[in-house]
């Protein structure tokens, strides 16, 4: 709880004692101690009070109970409303009761906060909106809807709130209509009237729907509020319209940390890491959430060794990392198998006694996978204490998966149901990649076909791939082809990659080349199609069709991602790519590749020379 500041202390909680002997500095003391963010001492203190027959007024009451409600200390405030039932407010004023209400909405008790309005003998508006404001918060919209279509009156608290309860919730057309009813009443709007469509536009990432509630925001002269701009330009980059985003964010005023970190989000999430690190280093000011938002752009687009240099810059720093922070980095890690680095990063979670979420117990179980390290990956899964987060048991099954120990997921993923843990549609991803990785064709078919029946999960595009992929590199076609035409929706690239990659297996030309073209039509500038079909051409010596390809490739200014592998020597790691003439070593590399070349040869040689 952050400290308050002496004008606070002050005013407005002067307190009017009832007993002219009571001593100012014990109620000085209740505000020292709240003040030093001892709360709970500030409580105990209260039955002292009492048997020394002194009685806090209502606005030190009201004060008390705002604390509780800001830090949600649910055990303090019903302390303090046991206070004023023995110290003579059995039935206390409006004022205290509207504080109670807010205190137990705080803590998530919705019920005894409506007891609590419901026995109200007199209801302001500020009662109305706190409980109103109370079943938002807990996003409990049909109470929320009953009450505030029975409210006698309503101001723009009012509206404001249940325009933000549905947009928060997801209902964005119920959220649109309440805010048009707004602007239609003679209530007016003010700066947070703007907070619930924003939000609207952030989810949905409608670009058409964001540049008209700009204009009205600019229209109604509210552009100079920092948190409505900061979400515009969150919405503009959410619809990838970073020019816009960068436009208005260089037009404010003013701006905070979250402005900042908004923009360097926006850069990182559409792949322009230049422009993400030069807003970064612009920052005035920095927070953990800014460096998280950096070291997570690096990590998602496949800049690991950048990520690590970030995070480690970041502790130079003395930042505090977050979970995000510790996921994101443990990430980069994965993403170029890192061992080193990944232990370094446990070692510092256990040597600074953080205390990991889910999240990031995952994300060490993926990088020690990833890593090679599948036993020590299975330990950190077994040493976990609580394992009813289904995303724990995806991470372990997937690990399974990728190392070939298909039996063993599906032995992972009978204990996870055995414990009551409800599988999800990731859930049915990892167990059919399980089963296709390792050949069980029977287990994975009897598992897609349970999944609307007994696991109540509709299959979409991705397990229907992993399906394509599971009988595909089972060599039953005729089956793929069957499942192709039964599947309720179009395939999309994600189906037609499965099939391309099955037929490269198997040199399958006719349907390989059917679902190239549907590839190339869907995205028609991923390389992923012509390399793979390239393949399979080249696999059957078909180089002319291979060379038209490459051709093909050229006119359509297609370029292919290089490949990168990584080698760790003497604790150093070194990236190479095909043709690599950068690597500081390259002479010694390529004169050690020449002389294995020449040896390969030799012994080519000798083994002619036998037969």
């Amino acid at each position: 709880m952050p400290p308050l500041s002496p004008q606070t202390l002050r005013f407005p909680f002067r307190t009017k004692p009832i007993n002219k002997h009571k001593p100012p500095c014990l109620v000085q003391n209740l505000f020292n101690l709240c003040s030093q963010g001892n709360l709970s001492q500030a409580v105990n203190s209260l039955p002292l009070l009492a048997r020394k027959g002194l009685r806090l007024d209502s606005r030190t009451l009201g004060f008390l109970l705002q604390e509780c409600a800001k830090s949600r200390s649910l055990r303090e405030g019903k302390w303090v409303h046991l206070h004023l039932k023995l110290t003579g407010f059995k039935y206390p004023n409006t004022f205290l009761v509207n504080h109670l209400i807010n205190m137990y909405c705080q803590c998530g008790k919705y019920v005894e906060a409506r007891g609590l309005f419901d026995r109200m003998s007199t209801r302001n508006l500020y009662s109305w909106n706190n409980m109103l404001s109370g079943y938002a918060k807990l996003g409990m919209l049909k109470p929320a809807r009953k009450l505030f279509d029975k409210m006698p009156e309503k101001d723009v608290v009012s509206w404001n709130t249940i325009v933000i309860a549905y947009a928060k919730s997801g209902y964005g057309d119920e959220a649109f209509k309440f805010f048009k009813e707004l602007r239609k009443s003679s209530i007016g709007l003010n700066a947070f009237s703007f907070a619930g469509v924003l939000t609207v536009c952030v989810k949905l990432k409608e670009l058409r729907l964001t540049r008209q509630v700009h204009c009205q925001v600019l229209v109604s002269g509210f552009l100079w509020s920092v948190v409505l701009s900061s979400s515009i330009v969150d919405a503009y980059s959410k619809c990838g319209e970073m020019l816009d985003a960068r436009r208005l964010f260089d037009e404010m005023p003013m701006k905070d940390i979250l402005a900042w970190t908004t923009l360097v989000s926006g850069y990182a999430k559409w792949g322009d890491m230049t422009s993400a690190s030069e807003v970064f280093d612009a920052m005035p000011e920095k927070n953990p959430v800014s460096w998280t938002s950096l070291i997570a752009g690096y990590a998602r687009n496949g800049m690991g060794h950048e990520a690590l240099s970030l995070f480690t810059k970041m502790m130079m720093f003395c930042a505090k990392p977050d979970q995000f922070t510790f996921s994101s980095s443990l990430c980069a890690c994965a993403s170029i198998a890192s061992l080193k680095h990944g232990k370094q990063i446990h070692a510092c979670l256990i040597r600074t006694c953080f205390k990991p979420n889910t999240i990031v117990v995952s994300s060490l179980i993926d990088m020690y996978s990833k890593c090679g390290s599948l036993e020590v990956a299975q330990r950190v899964f077994h040493i976990m204490g609580n394992k009813q987060d289904v995303v724990l048991w995806n991470t372990m099954i997937s690990a399974l998966a990728h190392h070939g120990y298909g039996e063993e997921a599906i032995q992972m993923f009978t204990d996870m149901v055995e414990l009551g843990v409800k599988a999800d549609r990731v859930t049915l991803v990892v167990l059919l990649n399980a089963c296709s990785h390792s050949g069980l064709v029977p287990e994975g078919l009897r598992f897609f076909e349970s999944m609307s029946s007994y696991y109540n999960i509709v299959p979409d595009q991705e397990h229907y791939a992993c399906l394509i992929d599971l009988l595909g590199r089972a060599g039953r076609f005729d089956e793929v082809m069957n499942q192709l035409k039964r599947m309720p929706f179009k395939p999309d690239n994600c189906v037609w990659n499965a099939l391309l990659g099955v037929c490269r297996i198997y040199g399958n030309i006719d349907l390989g080349r059917k679902a190239a073209e549907h590839l190339i039509e869907l995205d028609p500038q991923s390389s992923a199609a012509y390399v793979l079909l390239s393949s399979i051409y080249a696999s059957l010596g078909r180089w002319e069709s291979v060379e038209k390809v490459r051709k093909i490739m050229n006119e359509r200014h297609v370029k292919k991602e290089r490949a990168v592998s990584w080698l760790e020597i003497e604790n150093k790691l070194h990236a190479f790519t095909v043709s690599d003439r950068l690597h500081p070593s390259k002479q010694d590399i390529y004169s050690i590749l020449e002389l294995l070349a020449s040896q390969v040869e030799d012994e080519d040689s000798l083994l002619d020379a036998e037969r």
